[in-house]
């Protein structure tokens, strides 16, 4: 029985009625949040905010807007703040009304789950092994041409790889072309040193049809909060806002938007080379053994096991052992010896080794 009832990592209540693991004791890899926590100072801001609770949050988020334009040298009409990525996808479907809805699996479910409970038909198509998990070009440019609306991941979860610079700007120019617009997942983007991303942010007004949809929750480490943006045309993002419910994004939230954004360029910088090193290992280790990985760039592995483990009999073996990883044998293209690890700090990893060792060599 999947421990995902949700369709997602992180749900240590589950797991914890499960395995008989306390809440608090648990070492998460099934959510993909930053090792090193929230920026410095971040909960003392947080605790000095309490009293404010008794105000309702601007519903215009104005002081994030301004500060992530400036960010992201942007017009602040380009911009929709939400209460995480998963609204914004959810504002893209209602504001824009698509009637088919293209997905490249596998990829992050509430692409297709979303599209669904707003009524649209989702049209899958599906990236190769040989590509590690991306789809062709000209299939998700044939995806494009065939949809009103198309949901790519970059770098995609859960597999981690990027679509290259052309790739995207063909898929862009597809989506003028047919009239459809093309949804980029940039969730995990900030993970990859910024001379790797590969995003269409300084094109973004070439392309109409464009919308990049960002976390500051995983990067940020407060998925308590629930954060993220849309950036796209401002007749798009006006459409978006347009089904936005009033004050779905609360004041701590925003205040955490705003510090965040502040933060010392070195808390970037650490968790950047934090999660390369850690990553580097964790494939090595994971390949001394027996298990497959692929070649992802953000704070995730997406690992296969040898036989005769799959996703379930492992993650059961760990959870009692108060390890938690994310099967990924539901995800459409994947195999049930699949699971994705996130990356976390040195401690983790290494606790994580020592128990994927005790249980495969037992």
């Amino acid at each position: 029985m999947e421990l995902e009832i949700f369709g997602h990592g992180g749900d240590l209540v589950t797991a914890s009625v499960r395995y008989g693991v306390a809440a608090g004791e648990w070492t998460d890899f099934s959510a993909n949040i930053n090792p090193l926590g929230p920026p410095p100072g971040l909960l003392d801001a947080l605790r000095e905010a309490l009293p404010g609770i008794v105000r309702y949050p601007d519903p215009g988020h104005r002081g994030l807007v301004k500060q992530l334009a400036e960010h992201l040298q942007v017009e602040e009409e380009m911009l929709v703040i939400g209460n995480g990525a998963a609204e914004n996808m959810a504002l893209a479907l209602l504001g824009l009304t698509p009637e088919k809805v293209g997905v490249v699996e596998p990829c992050f479910s509430e692409y297709r789950t979303l599209s669904e409970q707003f009524g649209a038909q989702v049209q899958l198509v599906f990236g190769t092994e040989a590509r590690a998990f991306k789809a062709a070009p000209e299939v998700v440019e044939d995806l494009i041409r065939e949809t009103d609306l198309a949901f790519i991941g970059q770098p995609n979860n859960p597999n981690g790889v990027q679509y290259s610079l052309d790739e995207l700007r063909r898929f862009a120019a597809a989506g003028e072309r047919y009239g459809t617009y093309v949804v980029v997942d940039e969730a995990f983007i900030d993970f990859i040193p910024e001379p790797k991303r590969r995003t269409l942010l300084p094109e973004l007004r070439d392309y109409p049809h464009l919308i990049l949809i960002r976390s500051m929750t995983k990067f940020y480490a407060i998925p308590g909060l629930r954060l993220g943006y849309a950036i796209t045309h401002p007749e798009t993002a006006q459409r978006m806002r347009d089904k936005q419910v009033t004050w779905s994004v609360n004041s701590l939230a925003l205040l955490a938007g705003e510090y965040c954004l502040r933060a010392d360029a070195s808390y970037e910088q650490a968790t950047i080379e934090l999660v390369k090193r850690q990553r580097d290992l964790l494939m090595g280790e994971l390949t001394r053994l027996g298990c497959q990985t692929w070649p992802g760039e953000a704070n995730f592995l997406l690992v296969r096991l040898p036989e005769p483990w799959t996703a379930e009999t492992m993650q059961t073996a760990l959870g009692r052992r108060g390890v938690l990883v994310r099967s990924c044998a539901m995800y459409p293209g994947l195999t049930e010896r699949d699971i994705r690890l996130a990356v976390k700090d040195e401690p983790a990893c290494s606790k994580l080794l020592r128990e994927l060792e005790a249980i495969m060599r037992g």
